[in-house]
């Protein structure tokens, strides 16, 4: 699938559809407490655990939760027993 506007390529048409939204600026999901909209619903979800305050990814190691996956497999790294990559920027808190 490839966009008219742009001629981003997509494997998905999923993908795509969502894509074709930045040029219309079409955001259906709206957040009922602030207003804020968004793309997918996906990314709607993600943005509901700020209000809910749900973490569901609890680190084992030190008992730190993460609303977002990638945080959470971020923060994992520093875990690794080769080291972190990086200093974990909470450790310091």
């Amino acid at each position: 699938y490839e966009c008219k506007q742009c001629g981003k390529a997509f494997s998905y048409l999923n993908s795509f559809r969502t894509h074709e939204m930045i040029h219309t600026g079409e955001k259906p999901f709206e957040c009922k407490r602030c207003g804020k909209a968004f793309r997918s619903s996906s990314s709607f979800r993600l943005h509901e655990r700020t209000h809910t305050g749900q973490k569901p990814y609890h680190c084992k190691e030190c008992g730190k939760a993460y609303s977002c996956r990638a945080s959470f497999q971020r923060h994992m790294l520093t875990h690794a027993e080769d080291g972190p990559p990086y200093k974990c920027m909470w450790e310091s808190l």
